[in-house]
C-alpha cells in the first residue's frame, strides 16, 4: 500500500541535554513569582439585569379563537381500505351560531347532528358535529333584491377524526333552499305597489273634492279640474311605479342559533 513517513531523528535532544542543563535554565531565565496572599471573603459577582423583551404580538391583544374560528385539520384517508359514505347522503343538524346576511364572508360555523343516518357497514351517530363556512353575505340591496347568506359544509368530526367532505344546505329553518342560496324575501313587487299609494291617495281626494263642488251651483264648474288632476297625478304615478320599484330594498335573513338545517352530500365521503 503506498503510504507517507516521517523519519523523525530523536539524538539531537539527548545532545541538548549533555551540554545544557535545562532546569538551570528555566530558574535563571524565569522571574520569580509574586507572593499573593489569599482573600479570606469570596468575590461577590454583580447580579445579571433581567431585561424584559415585549412580544411582537402579545397574545393578549388578539382575540381567543373559539373552535368554530379555526379551519379543520383534514385527516388523510386511504380510499381501497376506507368505508364509503354515497353522494346524495342527507342529514337533519341544528346550528350552534347564529348567522344573518350581516355575518362576514370566511365566519366559521358548526352544526350538530339530530338523527343518526345508517349506511352499508358504518352509522353516522346523533351528535356528530359538521363545520362549514360563510362563502358569501351581503345585506338587502335596491331594486328589491334581498339578503344572502352562502354556506358551505367542508368537514365533519367523525370518531376523533376531522374528514374532509363536500355539502351544500338544502334546507334551512324548515324552508328549501335553492343552489345553496339563503336568500331573503324579494320586494321589487312590493315596492312596485307601495309606489302606487301616494298616487292613489291624490286621486280619491280629488274625487271626493268633485263630488262637493258638483254639489253647488257655481263651483260645479271647478269639477273639470279637480277630475284632470286626480287622474293626471294617478296616471304618473302609475307609469312611474316600475321606476319607483327600483328604490325598494329587499327582505332581511337572521337564523338563530339551534335552527334546523338539512345538509346534503355532493360527492362520496371515506371513512
Amino acid at each position: 500500500m503506498p503510504c507517507l513517513a516521517l523519519e523523525l531523528d530523536m539524538s539531537v535532544d539527548e545532545e541538548i541535554r549533555k551540554n545544557y542543563n535545562p532546569s538551570k535554565l528555566e530558574l535563571e531565565s524565569l522571574p520569580p513569582l509574586p507572593m499573593v496572599k489569599p482573600d479570606s471573603q469570596p468575590v461577590q459577582k454583580p447580579p445579571l439585569e433581567v431585561i424584559d423583551i415585549p412580544d411582537a404580538n402579545p397574545i393578549g391583544s388578539l382575540p381567543p379563537l373559539t373552535p368554530a374560528d379555526k379551519k379543520p385539520v383534514i385527516s388523510k384517508i386511504d380510499k381501497s381500505t376506507a368505508i364509503r359514505i354515497k353522494k346524495g347522503t342527507k342529514f337533519t343538524v341544528k346550528s350552534q351560531q347564529a348567522v344573518s346576511d350581516a355575518t362576514r364572508s370566511g365566519s366559521r360555523l358548526s352544526f350538530v347532528s339530530q338523527k343518526s343516518v345508517t349506511q352499508r357497514y358504518v352509522t353516522i351517530p346523533q351528535g356528530t358535529v359538521f363545520k362549514g363556512e360563510v362563502y358569501n353575505s351581503h345585506l338587502p340591496q335596491l331594486s328589491g333584491n334581498g339578503g344572502l347568506i352562502v354556506i358551505g359544509i367542508d368537514s365533519m368530526v367523525f370518531r376523533g377524526s376531522t374528514v374532509g367532505i363536500e355539502a351544500k344546505i338544502t334546507k334551512a329553518n324548515h324552508k328549501k333552499i335553492f343552489f345553496n342560496n339563503i336568500k331573503g324575501k324579494r320586494t321589487y313587487w312590493k315596492s312596485t305597489a307601495n309606489s302606487l299609494k301616494p298616487g292613489t291617495k291624490f286621486y280619491k281626494k280629488m274625487m271626493r273634492t268633485t263630488s262637493k263642488l258638483a254639489d253647488g251651483t257655481f263651483t260645479v264648474i271647478l269639477t273639470p279640474f279637480t277630475v284632470v288632476a286626480g287622474v293626471a297625478v294617478y296616471a304618473v304615478n302609475f307609469v312611474g311605479s316600475p321606476l319607483f320599484g327600483l328604490f325598494g330594498k329587499g327582505g332581511r335573513i337572521s337564523i338563530p342559533a339551534g335552527s334546523e338545517f338539512e345538509i346534503k352530500l355532493l360527492e362520496d365521503v371515506y371513512l
